[in-house]
């Protein structure tokens, strides 16, 4: 018996979106679902709307090759599509001397990562380009950029639906089963009474959600020796800046473990927001911490590392987001993970686990990798 659809996605995040637009410009029938009640409603639409240039990651890593090359083809489509996006550039900046260093070996990485365009700047020269910082030197960053996240996953949406695709919100996909002839059988949840479909092809793209629905595949039977990656759940806090922002760069600090510091990133009316900060946490937590201050006094001190004229009582809570990491607090950051036959041995399947940053920028390079691989 032939089976409902073709290819279906499940996670209708920046990653599913790209994936099923990818999939229906080379002609395939895709189905999308999505537990909720809008696309991109979790990780894609609560970070810092950033385009990287891909300065950080190990060199061979797939966050290295994808996010170069996503930058460039999401530029492109941004471009093509009328997706509101700016190079604004940004300043990674070290604030002490002991910090020097530091910059210097993330301006080798990047250059080993195939970003050519880094300019090293001593601290006059910062400060001639963004007269309210404090640093002791920098690199600028010109092809980093911001993009409207929102508008861009609407244009993905939009895409599918011309190219005879179809995202349906509302459905959350509770388990899957591979069937005898190979196909899938999916087991869906919503506002209605549960229902099931089949599938030829079956992509989990679920971001947070992706290792519970992933593990209800791999029974014992079929695969003994794989193991599905296990996420750890890191929370980021966002505050924004009360008035307009003197910085027309985004403006960086070294890194730190678990994320890329307490940095500043602007939106495209040029608002400004901070963070995030990193606070591992065992649920899908979403609550703004920050009832003793602490929170809040802790980023007016880190901000004020290279923003030291940053006004008092001018920051406001924001929002948070949480990264679906693949290392636990205090180890080395993973790399993404695209597992397909080759590595778990369900023929048809691809799975993809731990997009955290940069996601959103490697978004589209992700989904030529993963169509590909299926």
């Amino acid at each position: 018996m032939a089976p409902d659809f073709e290819i279906v996605v499940v996670g209708g995040g920046v990653i599913g979106l790209a994936i099923a637009y990818q999939l229906g410009r080379s002609g395939h029938d895709v189905l999308v679902l999505e537990r909720n009640a809008r696309v991109g409603s979790e990780t894609s639409s609560r970070n810092s709307e950033v385009i990287h240039a891909g300065l950080y990651y190990p060199t061979g890593s797939l966050k290295a090759s994808l996010c170069v090359k996503g930058k460039q083809m999401l530029y492109q489509f941004a471009s093509d599509n009328g997706v509101p996006h700016r190079r604004v550039g940004k300043l990674l900046v070290a604030t002490s001397s002991s910090e020097i260093a530091k910059l210097a070996i993330i301006g080798e990485q990047a250059v080993k990562n195939g970003v050519s365009d880094l300019i090293p700047l001593t601290a006059a020269e910062a400060r001639a380009l963004e007269p309210a910082i404090d640093c002791q030197a920098a690199l600028l960053s010109p092809s980093t950029g911001i993009i409207d996240s929102h508008a861009f996953m609407s244009s993905l949406e939009g895409h599918i639906s011309c190219n005879r695709g179809q995202v349906v919100l509302n459905a959350n996909v509770e388990a899957a089963k591979v069937l005898d002839d190979g196909c899938f059988r999916l087991q869906i949840g919503g506002q209605s009474e549960a229902t099931s479909i089949t599938c030829r092809k079956l992509i989990i793209a679920a971001g947070l959600h992706g290792t519970r629905l992933a593990e209800s595949l791999h029974d014992k039977a079929r695969s003994r020796a794989y193991k599905v990656p296990r996420l750890y759940f890191a929370k980021g806090h966002y505050f924004s800046l009360s008035g307009r922002s003197p910085f027309s760069h985004l403006i960086y600090p070294m890194p730190e473990s678990g994320g890329l510091g307490v940095h500043l990133t602007l939106d495209m009316a040029g608002n400004a927001k901070f963070g995030p900060d990193v606070k591992w946490q065992d649920g899908l937590n979403y609550d703004f911490e920050d009832q003793d201050g602490r929170r809040s006094e802790c980023f007016y001190r880190e901000i004020r590392r290279y923003w030291p004229g940053l006004p008092d009582n001018s920051l406001y809570a924001g929002f948070t987001g949480i990264r679906p990491k693949l290392a636990r607090e205090g180890e080395p950051a993973a790399d993404f993970a695209i597992h397909d036959s080759n590595v778990h041995c369900i023929s048809g399947l691809v799975t993809v686990h731990g997009i955290e940053s940069p996601g959103l920028t490697a978004c589209l390079a992700i989904a030529e990798t993963v169509a590909e691989r299926l």
